[in-house]
């Protein structure tokens, strides 16, 4: 069987309890065609880079599933059908990822607005230091 990293995107005004819900109704999709859930991570309710179908935030979801191809798109048609799914992606990988995803270890770091250099580039509160008598600024 193949490997697969399926990630799904819920609208914004249904519970998280709903969301687990679409989550096992996927799942036992895929053990009734034959595969497997690996993994189930839900990674909360984020704000969406573009509106989606008037939507500004999304529940997302990962899913690590070992499955054979019709078991993956069985789930991704009852994706489509689903009014609740803004959006979702599946990708085929040579081997799951083991323990949290990056989402969820990038959670809990201190230092996730640091720049690719590690200087705090994205941060607000840096300091300037003095930058002396400005003078009146009148005109």
């Amino acid at each position: 069987m193949a490997l697969y990293e399926h990630v799904f995107i819920a609208r914004q005004d249904i519970s998280a309890t709903q969301v687990e819900s679409i989550t096992a109704d996927f799942s036992k999709v895929i053990e009734e065609n034959g595969g497997k859930v690996a993994k189930n991570e839900y990674w909360g309710l984020k704000s969406l880079a573009y509106r989606i179908k008037k939507n500004r935030k999304g529940h997302y979801v990962l899913l690590n599933l070992d499955a054979p191809h019709a078991a993956v798109a069985e789930m991704e048609r009852q994706a489509r059908l689903n009014e609740d799914i803004l959006r979702y992606m599946t990708i085929r990988v040579d081997e799951l990822e083991e323990g949290q995803s990056v989402v969820l270890r990038s959670k809990g770091d201190k230092d996730h607005r640091r720049g690719p250099r590690g200087d705090n580039r994205g941060d607000r509160d840096n300091n300037r230091g003095d930058r002396g008598d400005r003078g009146d600024r009148r005109d």
